[in-house]
């Protein structure tokens, strides 16, 4: 699958989604996002893809939204549209059965920082920066950023990040609890594709029960997600995947796991 604004290439288990408007400084355009989506679908929909990850081209991974062509295109009632389509998107990405890998590199403003909260795991360039930057316009962030952001580095650092629009670097972002591993810049591909072999050894089906969980769990008490945590266990226990972690650990072998 190939597309202008969106590449889709699958890399040993992993599907990479890569942003593809350099030109834009890879800002978010509506086309942008019907790709990222379609890309979702393939991906979800291929048993052999255990990963996901999400990479850019050119200096910037990516800009936030194209508003200038938005506004072009759809006018200022159009925005709110616009809005609600990249909040879907996103939710699509959080929602994903697969974990999903952003590696960033260059810089991540707005709309793409909250791309990125809705992935699972983010690897950083050791020269990225991350900013929210729409308080610096009057605007808002409407697509996640006000919402995911507090949950991923607590709301003190997040009202500081939010409210005075300024970038972090990568280490800095690492410090807060939102970025998993800082690399040297010419590492980032090959962090990332080695993340996603790792985890494209597990158990596809128990991977997507853990991530359910801890992701339920955030939105619970602490009885329901343990309750909850308890039932996805069970639930688990029934699978292929699991009898075959069972003789594989008991056999001192390498488990191969089937996704059921």
């Amino acid at each position: 699958m190939t597309q202008d604004d969106v590449r889709f290439e699958i890399r040993g288990s992993a599907a990479w989604i890569t942003l593809n408007r350099p030109e834009r400084r890879n800002a978010l355009s509506v086309e942008l996002l019907d790709g990222v989506a379609t890309a979702l679908r393939t991906a979800e929909g291929d048993r052999a893809v255990r990963s996901v990850v999400f990479a850019g081209t050119g200096p910037m991974f990516c800009a936030g939204a194209d508003l200038t062509r938005v506004l072009d295109e759809l006018g200022g009632a159009g925005v709110t549209d616009f809005l609600r389509r990249a909040a879907g998107l996103f939710d699509q990405v959080a929602r994903h059965p697969k974990p999903v890998i952003a590696a960033v590199h260059g810089g991540v403003v707005a709309g793409g920082l909250e791309l990125v909260l809705a992935c699972d795991l983010v690897l950083a360039a050791r020269g990225a920066t991350f900013a929210d930057g729409h308080a610096r316009y009057g605007m808002f962030p409407a697509a996640g950023g006000a919402t995911r952001l507090p949950r991923r580095i607590g709301a003190n650092r997040a009202k500081q990040l939010l409210f005075t629009a300024e970038g972090w670097s990568a280490q800095r972002m690492y410090e807060a609890g939102l970025v998993t591993e800082v690399v040297d810049d010419d590492r980032l591909a090959a962090a990332a594709q080695q993340l996603a072999d790792r985890i494209g050894r597990l158990s596809p089906l128990g991977l997507a029960r853990i991530k359910d969980v801890v992701d339920t769990g955030l939105e619970r008490s602490l009885e329901d997600a343990l309750a909850y945590e308890l039932a996805a266990c069970a639930e688990y226990t029934g699978s292929r995947d699991f009898a075959e972690g069972l003789r594989a650990f008991a056999a001192r072998r390498e488990p191969e796991f089937v996704g059921e």
